[in-house]
C-alpha cells in the first residue's frame, strides 16, 4: 500500500481593512517612500486596528478554508504573535470556529511556520492521528518593530492564510510532496524580539542567508519529489523582500512569469505569507489547477523549509 498523503482541499485568507502606504508611514519615520520601495519592493501593507487580535485574523481565514472542505480533527496555528503567552491562541481559534475538542496548538518557527505546519499536518494524516487538518498562518508583525525604526517598520504587515489538508493519495493534485526543513540557532540573534516593539534585525546578513537557504532547500524539495527545476510552473516564496525573491529565482533559474508575488501590497506577513499568497494568486488567476509549485520559506530561528505540490481545482 502507498502511504497516505496530505491533500489540499480548502483555502482561505484574511487581511485587515486598514491599508497603510509608504507615504503614510514616512510621516513619522526618517525615510522616504521611494527608499522603502527601492529597497524592499513594498508600496503598502495592511495593519490591524486596535482591538484586532491574531485570533481574529486566523478565524476569518480559517472559516473560508473550512467552507470549502468540511470538518477537521486537528488545527495547527503557525504564528510569531500569539495573543498571549498562555494558553495557545489555537485553542481559542478552534472554539470560535465551532471545532469542539479537536487537537489544537500553536507552532512557532518564524516566517517558515506555515511550511513547518504543513509537515506537521502531513505527519498527523500519515499516522492516522487525523483524517483532515486545518493549518493556519497568522501574524500581526506590525506590532514587533520599534515605532520609530525606519529600517524595520516599513517591512511588516498583518494577515492570515489557511489551508485544509485531507487524507488522500500521493498522485492526487494538491498532495503535499516531501517537506525539507532545517534550522540554525547560531543565527538566532540576526532577527529577534524579546517583546513587542523591540525587534532587532541584521538585514544584510539575513538577506544573504535567506537567499542561500531558500535556494538550497528548494532544490532539495524538488529533487525529493522526483522533479527538476525546469518542471516548476510557479515559485511560491515567503514574501519578505522583493529583492530576496528575485535573487532566489535567479539562483533557481525560474523566470519572472513563473514567480508569484504580493509583497508589494501586503509586506512581510510572517507565517501568513505563503498561504495568503496562494489564496490571492488562485483568486486572480495567476495560479491554476495543474500548476506545479515549489513553496519555500526562511525565517527567524533561523529556520527554513520547502515543499512541492501540484495545484488542485479548488
Amino acid at each position: 500500500m502507498h502511504p497516505a498523503a496530505a491533500v489540499i482541499c480548502g483555502l482561505g485568507a484574511a487581511l485587515p481593512e486598514k491599508v497603510v502606504s509608504n507615504a503614510d508611514l514616512c510621516a513619522g519615520l526618517a525615510t522616504t517612500p521611494e527608499w522603502i520601495h527601492s529597497r524592499t519592493g513594498i508600496s503598502q501593507r495592511h495593519i490591524s486596528e486596535p482591538g484586532t487580535s491574531t485570533k481574529d485574523l486566523a478565524v476569518r481565514a480559517a472559516a473560508q478554508a473550512l467552507a470549502r472542505s468540511g470538518p477537521v480533527q486537528a488545527l495547527v496555528l503557525a504564528t510569531m504573535t500569539p495573543d498571549r503567552f498562555c494558553p495557545a491562541t489555537a485553542t481559542t481559534v478552534a472554539s470560535r470556529l465551532g471545532l469542539s475538542e479537536v487537537l489544537a496548538f500553536d507552532l512557532m518557527a518564524g516566517c517558515t511556520g506555515f511550511v513547518y505546519g504543513l509537515a506537521t499536518a502531513a505527519g498527523f494524516i500519515a499516522t492516522g492521528t487525523a483524517e483532515s487538518v486545518l493549518v493556519i498562518g497568522a501574524d500581526r508583525l506590525s506590532t514587533l518593530p520599534a515605532p520609530e525604526d525606519p529600517k524595520t517598520v516599513p517591512l511588516f504587515g498583518d494577515g492570515a492564510g489557511a489551508v485544509v489538508l485531507r487524507r488522500g493519495q500521493t498522485w492526487e493534485s494538491g498532495a503535499i510532496g516531501p517537506v525539507v526543513l532545517g534550522s540554525d540557532g547560531n543565527g538566532a540573534e540576526l532577527l529577534c524580539a524579546e517583546r513587542p516593539g523591540a525587534l532587532r534585525m541584521q538585514g544584510p546578513e539575513l538577506f544573504r542567508r535567506a537567499v542561500n537557504r531558500m535556494s538550497a532547500v528548494s532544490v532539495q524539495a524538488v529533487t525529493a519529489a522526483g522533479w527538476h527545476l525546469g518542471d516548476i510552473d510557479r515559485l511560491v516564496p515567503h514574501q519578505a523582500n522583493a529583492r530576496i525573491t528575485s535573487f532566489v529565482a535567479r539562483q533557481l533559474s525560474i523566470p519572472e512569469d513563473r514567480q508569484l508575488h504580493n509583497v508589494g501590497t501586503v509586506g512581510n506577513t510572517g507565517a501568513a505569507s505563503i498561504p495568503l499568497l496562494l489564496a490571492q494568486a488562485a483568486a486572480d488567476g495567476r495560479l491554476k489547477a495543474g500548476h506545479r509549485l515549489v513553496l519555500t520559506a526562511f525565517g527567524a530561528g533561523l529556520t527554513w523549509g520547502a515543499t512541492t505540490t501540484t495545484w488542485p481545482d479548488l
